[in-house]
């Protein structure tokens, strides 16, 4: 099959736009005779005039023929092996064109068996993701139509989706992934089978799963990504714990904090605040359960034990490898809200001890998004912003 050509007057992909070691990679590559071109979510970050976060780069070279011409690479990977070159703190994934499997079923637990560049784009998930862009010729080279479905804002599975989920069920929380970032409308048989499929996700590794949500909370579209999970049901298989408690009331509060996150003016993702988006609500449930309903107020060590459950059910039962730190830092968060504004308010606690801890800016930045649901939450975030410029 021939791949459509579009030549540099039929996109407005311009090369001041792409890192300049990405293309020294390219060029490289090149020069010993090998195809290398940029590909999928730079080529469809660059059609759509965002700033790509990483230049991944396709071509005909094995992964230990790249290695040999590069002396800052590092081959990684056993299930799909692949280079990393390395510009000081830059990472360039370089990938050997793979001929995948589309044809059939089959779960894909290896993906090593190598093909051509018409083979590559049509073994990727996505139409959008399947572009190759050649700054030497200043073209896209496109196999898969992504180019007219990235114009029409539409996802689409590159083949018969329901065989590409069965392949590779981590797609379909990526394709989630891409409607939440980009506001993509999802293609009718691809919505079909996505809905028809969710249940293959307990085929996938957790740790796999883990890994394209944090991706994801790495942006600003935490709230839709996670309204999507719920709406289309994945949150009763991957946070089922969080799905039995998260009624509707806290279901609100949660994506009120989630929102308020996404929409700060100076984003700065952390994953463990917009863990505790969550757990925030469920927590102040359990307490307001097991204690103030019982006109007993609970002390920190208490609260400390009821957090460390909360945690363990949700997030470790679930994904087993979920980091320890993460888990710890979370904690965190949660208990100094109770110290940051104590449910006995007429109680003295060592809250300002906590300014000159490690994580404090952390817990204060959860604060900051109570303080848009809670007035009282509002004055003591100011009085700690205070208190803190003071320091400087």
């Amino acid at each position: 099959m021939q791949p459509i050509i579009y030549l540099d007057e039929n996109h407005p992909i311009s090369e001041d736009r792409i890192d300049a070691d990405a293309l020294k990679t390219i060029n490289r590559l090149k020069k010993y005779d090998y195809s290398a071109y940029l590909v999928g979510g730079s080529v469809r970050d660059l059609l759509l005039k965002i700033t790509p976060k990483d230049f991944d780069i396709s071509t005909s070279a094995k992964p230990e023929e790249v290695k040999s011409l590069f002396r800052n690479c590092l081959l990684i990977g056993k299930r799909f092996r692949l280079a990393h070159i390395r510009f000081g703190p830059k990472i360039f994934e370089v990938s050997t064109f793979r001929s995948g499997n589309t044809e059939n079923d089959n779960f894909i637990t290896n993906d090593n068996v190598f093909g051509s560049e018409e083979q590559d784009a049509k073994r990727r998930d996505f139409t959008i993701n399947g572009l190759f862009y050649d700054p030497e010729a200043h073209a896209i080279i496109d196999y898969v139509e992504g180019l007219k479905d990235i114009k029409n804002r539409l996802l689409r599975t590159i083949g018969d989706p329901a065989t590409r989920f069965k392949q590779d069920p981590v797609r379909m929380i990526r394709l989630l992934k891409f409607k939440a970032r980009l506001n993509f409308e999802i293609e009718e048989e691809t919505d079909k089978a996505l809905r028809a499929n969710i249940n293959e996700i307990a085929k996938s590794s957790p740790d796999r799963v883990l890994g394209e949500i944090f991706k994801m909370l790495e942006t600003k579209m935490t709230a839709p990504f996670f309204q999507l999970l719920i709406e289309y049901g994945f949150t009763d298989l991957l946070f089922p714990h969080l799905t039995r408690f998260l009624g509707a009331n806290l279901k609100q509060t949660a994506f009120q904090f989630l929102s308020a996150a996404d929409k700060q003016e100076i984003y700065s993702p952390e994953k463990n605040v917009l863990f505790a988006c969550f757990l925030y609500p469920i927590l102040e449930q359990k307490i307001q359960t097991h204690y103030l309903d019982q006109d007993k107020i609970p002390h920190l060590g208490e609260i400390f034990s009821l957090t460390r459950d909360l945690i363990h059910d949700t997030l470790v039962v679930p994904f087993p490898r979920f980091p320890r730190w993460m888990r710890e830092t979370i904690a965190f968060i949660l208990n100094s809200q109770f110290r940051l504004t104590p449910l006995d308010p007429k109680k003295r606690t060592r809250k300002f001890k906590l300014l000159g801890h490690k994580k404090f800016s952390l817990a204060l930045r959860f604060l900051g998004l109570r303080a848009n649901l809670d007035e009282r939450c509002a004055r003591e975030y100011a009085k700690i912003k205070r208190i803190k410029s003071k320091d400087r």
